[in-house]
């Protein structure tokens, strides 16, 4: 975004990712469907590969000071973030691991300053917030109550480019280092390898769900199908026999 303000609060609390998921905002302020969706307060940034120094497992705090970044290559995740459901500032999360397990159960338990103790010790709701949306990153929030990967195995995203028409992919790596794309490959992975079945994993624990950009065109719109009344003033009318008047 291009603003320093943080998106505005939601009635919920809201879960933002900064770096995680995410994509990027012209605006001062998140979009209006932003604010009327449900999803509580996660957030991520991302930063351009060519001027991260960093990589993507470095650590966020890191990455965050990256700037100026152009967007010209496919970015990589550069910090996580979380909303505070009390004063609405954003807190930045320290590792992946923990991003995923609060972002696990967060409409069930709206994250606040208090539970950044863990590695924030003494933060309050009257510190100032840990980071801001601007122009030099990019932006995206992230789905709520995605499960924890399963032991052994890792959740990825991988952020394309501008102007392509998805914003990002989303893939498992087993313990194997076996990329598994979609719910259908993961079932046959599970299938032809039983053993993790005994030890409790299941399709449940899986989500290819991808975060949504912030920044308004970052991806490019599909072209919608034609209405059905477009289609009456594009096709030619089809001469048929009528009774004539008396």
């Amino acid at each position: 975004m291009d603003s320093s303000k943080s998106p505005q609060p939601l009635k919920k609390s809201r879960t933002s990712l900064s770096g995680t998921d995410g994509h990027q905002f012209e605006n001062d302020e998140l979009p209006s469907e932003t604010a009327s969706d449900k999803t509580p307060g996660l957030k991520f940034e991302t930063v351009d590969k060519a001027q991260d120094e960093f990589g993507e497992d470095s650590s966020p705090l890191q990455q965050s000071a990256a700037s100026n970044v152009s967007y010209r290559g496919s970015p990589c995740i550069g910090a996580f973030t979380i909303q505070c459901a009390r004063c609405f500032k954003w807190r930045l999360i320290p590792t992946k691991e923990k991003y995923e397990e609060i972002r696990e159960h967060i409409i069930q338990e709206p994250f606040d300053c208090e539970r950044a103790r863990e590695w924030k010790p003494d933060v309050t709701c009257d510190d100032q917030e840990d980071i801001s949306q601007d122009g030099s990153r990019l932006w995206a929030i992230d789905k709520p109550n995605i499960a924890q990967p399963p032991a052994g195995w890792e959740r990825q995203i991988r952020i394309r480019g501008e102007g392509g028409t998805k914003f990002a992919d989303v893939y498992y790596t087993s313990p194997t280092a076996r990329k598994l794309r979609s719910l259908v490959e993961v079932d046959r992975y599970l299938q032809e390898n039983p053993e993790y079945g005994a030890q409790g994993v299941t399709l449940a624990q899986f989500s290819f769900q991808i975060p949504r950009p912030l920044r308004q065109n970052y991806v490019k719109k599909r072209p919608k199908n034609a209405s059905p009344s477009d289609e009456a003033t594009t096709k030619p009318l089809q001469p048929v026999e009528v009774e004539p008047y008396c």
